[in-house]
């Protein structure tokens, strides 16, 4: 992990998200802490890693996302050589794409 983020205001915050209960309380928080386009830039990230566990072309992504080569590379490689964030959550959904 990044040592780099490990700071008493990331640890607040994380620990403030852990808090929520439900969606509705997730909306809540999020719009009060994130612009919108902060909120759907995060949102385009986690929809452009599903994609690619899905095994999506870069242009297919981008097509559906929006999002550009250059997002859908920085992505890969989180989930190529990152601290399986992404995998962490999907399996937990249930949505778990990624190959053994």
């Amino acid at each position: 992990m990044n040592n780099k983020i490990h700071v008493p205001e990331v640890n607040d915050f994380l620990n403030a998200v852990l808090t929520l209960e439900n969606i509705d309380e997730a909306y809540a928080f999020f719009e009060d802490i994130c612009t919108v386009n902060e909120l759907l830039a995060i949102s385009q990230r986690y929809a452009v890693a599903k994609m690619l566990r899905e095994k999506k072309t870069y242009l297919d992504i981008s097509e559906a996302t929006g999002a550009s080569t250059a997002t859908i590379s920085r992505v890969n490689r989180s989930l190529n050589f990152g601290n399986d964030g992404y995998d962490l959550t999907f399996k937990r959904l249930g949505i778990d794409t990624k190959e053994e």
